[in-house]
């Protein structure tokens, strides 16, 4: 039987790299991939305690996790494309739009 720390520990230390860049970046894109990286973490984390367990809710739920990561890409990076034609920049500190 497999070690699931060895599991656990990767899925933690993808999870607080992401965390990093999403506290500490500007580019838009880059925070985008940083939370897909939080969100691939956590799947690996219940990918790895359902077959520890030895049953399959989590890896039915990371399948759900998986389509709404993908439709939230898809309007993320619309709303970004969006907001580069609007400033020509897509930095956070940039995107001012709920200001008059």
């Amino acid at each position: 039987m497999e070690n699931v720390n060895s599991y656990l520990i990767v899925s933690a230390i993808l999870f607080s790299i992401g965390t990093i860049g999403v506290l500490t970046r500007k580019n838009a894109i880059v925070i985008f991939m940083c939370v897909e990286l939080m969100l691939n973490a956590v799947n690996l984390t219940f990918v790895a305690l359902s077959r520890h367990l030895g049953n399959l809710d989590g890896q039915i739920f990371v399948f759900f996790v998986m389509t709404v990561a993908a439709a939230e890409a898809a309007v993320g990076l619309a709303l970004m494309i969006a907001f580069y034609n609007n400033k020509e920049s897509i930095d956070v500190e940039d995107v001012n739009i709920m200001k008059w």
